[in-house]
C-alpha cells in the first residue's frame, strides 16, 4: 500500500545556505510520525516546504499526486495542511470567524459539520466562539489553529511545535485531541521538541540534526536508543554509552 504522503531526495535552501539535504520521508493514512530535533535542525524548513511555502528541490507526492506544480491553495484542497509554529491567527477577529477561514473552500453543509467536529474535538473553542481570538489563553489560540485547518477536512496534518509555550496540563491536552485525530482517519506529521511526548504518541519518528534525518524507526525503537536518550530526552538509557 502506497503511502499518503512520500518525500524523496528533498532538498531545500535559503540562497546559498542548503537548509535541508537528501531528505526522504512518508507518512501512511491514519499514522502519527514525528520528527524531533534540536532548534536549527530544518524541521519547521522541511514542514513549509512540503506546504509549498519555500521552493523545494526533490519530489513530493500526496495521495498519489505530485505536488510540485499545485498552490499552496491546492494543496489545502487535495487534503493537506499546515499548522504553523506561530499560528498565524486573525487575532482581531472572534473564534467562530477565524474557524470560518479555514472552510473557504467547502460547501456550507460540509462547513457546518465541520464546525461541530472542531467543537466536539475543542469544547472550549465553543465557549469562546464569539471572543476575539487575540484575548484567548496560549492553549486556547494553539486550538483554534488546530481547528482552523480541520475545517478544511484535511486527510494530513502537519503540526509544527503545537506544544511551545503551553502549560504542561494544556500540553496533554493537545496530545491527547492529536491521538483523537488519527483514531478518526486523519494522518499527522509532527515537528515536536518535546520529543518525550511526540515518541509516547507517535507510530514512526525520524531524528533530524543539520539538515539531515541521521535516524529513522519505530517511535519505541526512536526513544529506546541510548544517543537519542542522552541528546533529547535527558537521560541516558542504564548501562548503554550515549556515544
Amino acid at each position: 500500500m502506497s503511502a499518503l504522503l512520500s518525500v524523496s531526495d528533498a532538498h531545500v535552501a535559503y540562497g546559498k545556505v542548503e537548509a535541508v539535504r537528501a531528505v526522504s520521508l512518508d507518512v501512511g493514512g491514519n499514522e502519527i510520525v514525528t520528527i524531533i530535533g534540536a532548534n536549527g535542525a530544518g524541521k519547521t524548513t522541511l514542514l513549509n516546504a512540503i506546504m509549498g511555502i519555500l521552493p523545494l528541490k526533490g519530489r513530493v507526492v500526496f495521495a498519489g499526486e505530485d505536488m510540485a506544480p499545485l498552490e499552496i491553495e491546492d494543496r489545502v484542497a487535495a487534503g493537506l495542511s499546515l499548522v504553523p509554529e506561530h499560528r498565524e491567527l486573525f487575532t482581531t477577529m472572534n473564534v467562530e470567524d477565524n474557524l470560518q477561514l479555514g472552510a473557504f473552500r467547502i460547501a456550507k453543509a460540509a462547513a457546518a459539520v465541520a464546525f461541530e467536529r472542531v467543537y466536539t474535538l475543542f469544547p472550549r473553542l465553543k465557549e469562546r466562539r464569539k471572543q476575539l481570538a487575540g484575548t484567548l489563553s496560549g492553549g486556547e489560540q494553539q486550538m483554534l489553529a488546530m481547528g482552523r485547518a480541520l475545517m478544511g477536512a484535511p486527510k494530513l496534518l502537519m503540526l509544527d511545535e503545537p506544544s511551545l509555550g503551553l502549560a504542561p496540563i494544556i500540553v496533554a491536552d493537545i496530545f491527547r485531541t492529536i491521538g483523537e485525530l488519527r483514531a478518526s482517519g486523519v494522518s499527522v506529521l509532527l515537528v515536536e521538541q518535546n520529543a518525550q511526548a511526540a515518541l509516547q504518541i507517535a507510530d514512526r519518528a525520524y531524528v533530524m540534526e543539520l539538515g539531515e534525518f541521521i535516524l529513522n524507526g519505530p517511535a519505541k525503537d526512536i526513544a529506546s536508543n541510548a544517543r537519542v536518550a542522552a541528546s533529547y530526552l535527558g537521560f541516558v538509557h542504564e548501562g548503554e554509552s550515549a556515544i
